[in-house]
């Protein structure tokens, strides 16, 4: 059963959707997958939370590598501008996530978002909206697979298996912590798979989500509390 009918929304516009559409087309023909040329020193994470149906907070926190300590968090408040469309959730959250980006003062070598790459039916999830809006690395740690088959990697953290779709490895099925649920690793922009995959295991310290994400939830969080 399609969303907007499990939860009483109007169906999406046909035009929109049209619209929506060819703009993603357009977009995955820039899409760079490669191994990164940079000198990670900074890396960010980001997450953005909804505030009732109208308002989005987007957060950034930006950690030095592969020290991760905590250099910035930054945020940003503003109207809902789309409705959600499932496919399209990136073009929802996209135009806050970039406000926030701005108030950073120290922009990192590479973007880890709470979200998905390649790993989606077109190909770009939020993390790859992202890196083809700012033209800077990102990769996407996702909770839940979007498209594609894989079998569970093995219990213990490191162990990885390959999410495939359509013929093509577009994720990393990445156990982060012994006998815990995995995540879903997969490059966005400029960025390549298994560099991704080993950044995201450095990050995962003591809990299942990489730092520079679960951070940036944290923070989501906290700025929700102190200002809505």
């Amino acid at each position: 059963m399609a969303y907007y009918q499990r939860y009483n929304s109007p169906p999406p516009d046909p035009e929109l959707l049209q619209e929506l559409t060819a703009m993603q087309k357009k977009m995955q023909e820039r899409i760079i997958i490669q191994k990164p040329d940079f000198e990670l020193k900074f890396i960010a994470g980001c997450d953005s939370s909804f505030i009732g149906e109208d308002t989005i907070l987007s957060a950034f926190v930006l950690l030095t590598y592969p020290e991760l300590e905590v250099v910035e968090k930054v945020w940003h408040a503003g109207p809902v501008e789309l409705p959600y469309i499932p496919g399209f959730l990136a073009f929802r959250e996209a135009p806050n996530l970039l406000l926030a980006y701005q108030k950073l003062q120290q922009k990192p070598d590479l973007i880890m978002v709470d979200g998905h790459g390649i790993s989606h039916p077109r190909r770009l999830g939020i993390a790859t909206h992202l890196g083809l809006h700012l033209e800077k690395p990102t990769m996407g740690v996702a909770k839940k697979v979007l498209v594609g088959k894989y079998k569970e990697p093995a219990t213990t953290k490191g162990s990885i298996s390959p999410l495939e779709y359509k013929g093509e490895i577009i994720a990393n099925v990445l156990r982060t912590k012994d006998n815990i649920k995995p995540v879903f690793v997969s490059p966005g922009h400029l960025m390549d798979l298994e560099s991704a995959t080993n950044i995201a295991l450095h990050c995962a310290t003591k809990y299942k989500l990489p730092e520079p994400t679960r951070l940036a939830d944290h923070y989501a969080a906290v700025f929700k509390r102190r200002h809505f």
